[in-house]
């Protein structure tokens, strides 16, 4: 059998730097928000290229976080893509925000900047943004937009550790990047875990102040706050991983070039373009019987995962918000997409017995 993926595998060549590290921080007695963060904090933003960074417990409450420190009156719109995975539309919600939603590009399977500009109003006060499945969205064109309507610019980065368009990295291209390092990214913790970049100190004094009970000094309450921290044992693991992020990333990228010279034209590729460095979280083809397909490749002991199968304005939690929008260019891509083995474990041999396999379909 042909994992989708695998943690254990995964985190194998991780696991004596791990062993270490967990020791190391037990010891210490230090638990949260010590030394272990801040020192990751100070790599991952130089990673970035952004000038600060703060850790929080997950990749929602690095978006929730984002918005917050922006303090927009409550009802302002903030626009976002349709084919995104729900944590990007609560985090508007969660801030008293209303999402306005953006159909995609359905090559890049990112938000289409020219159909953005038609959703602008009087109460527009961002554009969040999602670099879905490791591609980085059209930045020049979104930030064009956003300055010439005066908005800011929120990265939704979960997908997008290292990722960048002309060389300028993810979390580095809006006012602020939120990232997640649940497990299975392509820098993934061993728990939840997330972080926020961006190079407005502004922002990031309160940030810090917020994942922190909205307080600078203990017991002193400044604002009504969260506790929203990434721990000392995670932020250990991630420091580890971080130094070979990039290693991570190539091999990834060398399995989807596989992919792509091998798959036969049946199934629709992820679009390349020179001037993006693409990370693959996720890769995704798309085909119209995507369901038989799926069926197939577990019959043939290959485990695949749909990314993502229902829209957001279709889910439960969405009746009476977003419900009522129609959504057809997002609906045909979570109708028909499907995401294929491409971890850090996987090897050549893997891959090219995947595409055997499905060039037979």
């Amino acid at each position: 059998m042909i994992d989708y993926e695998n943690l254990g595998k995964l985190n194998l060549p991780f696991f004596d730097a791990y062993k270490k590290a967990f020791e190391d921080t037990l010891n210490s007695g230090w638990y949260i928000l010590g030394d272990k963060v801040k020192s990751f904090e100070n790599d991952f933003s130089n990673y970035c290229e952004a000038k600060y960074c703060v850790g929080v417990a997950n990749g929602l409450d690095a978006l929730t976080l984002s918005l917050k420190s922006f303090n927009f009156k409550e009802g302002s719109e903030v626009i976002v893509p349709s084919n995104t995975y729900i944590a990007t539309i609560l985090s508007i919600i969660h801030n008293g925000l209303k999402p306005v939603l953006v159909e995609p590009d359905i090559n890049t399977y990112n938000i289409d900047p020219t159909k953005i500009e038609e959703k602008i109003t009087s109460k527009t006060v961002a554009i969040m943004v999602v670099h879905l499945y490791g591609k980085m969205c059209n930045m020049e064109s979104i930030n064009f937009l956003a300055k010439k309507n005066n908005l800011k610019v929120i990265e939704d980065c979960a997908q997008a550790h290292g990722a960048s368009l002309k060389k300028i990295k993810a979390g580095n291209w809006g006012d602020i990047g939120a990232f997640s390092f649940y497990p299975t990214k392509n820098l993934g913790a061993i728990a939840d875990g997330g972080a926020i970049t961006t190079s407005i100190i502004e922002n990031a004094d309160s940030i810090r102040t917020l994942r922190n009970y909205g307080s600078k000094i203990k017991y002193h309450n400044e604002i009504v706050g969260f506790n929203s921290r990434l721990d000392e044992i995670q932020a250990a693991f991630l420091s580890i991983k971080l130094k070979r992020l990039n290693e991570i990333n190539e091999h990834k990228r060398f399995l989807a070039n596989i992919y792509q010279n091998n798959l036969k034209t049946d199934y629709i590729k992820p679009a390349i373009d020179t001037d993006y460095y693409d990370v693959f979280h996720i890769y995704n083809i798309r085909h119209p019987k995507r369901d038989e397909l799926k069926e197939y490749l577990l019959k043939n002991e290959v485990k695949t995962e749909i990314h993502y199968p229902i829209t957001p304005v279709k889910q439960k939690a969405m009746i009476g918000i977003l419900d009522k929008i129609k959504t057809p260019i997002a609906d045909e891509i979570h109708d028909t997409t499907l995401s294929l083995p491409i971890s850090f474990f996987h090897t050549e041999e893997d891959i090219l017995k995947v595409i055997e396999i499905m060039n037979k379909f």
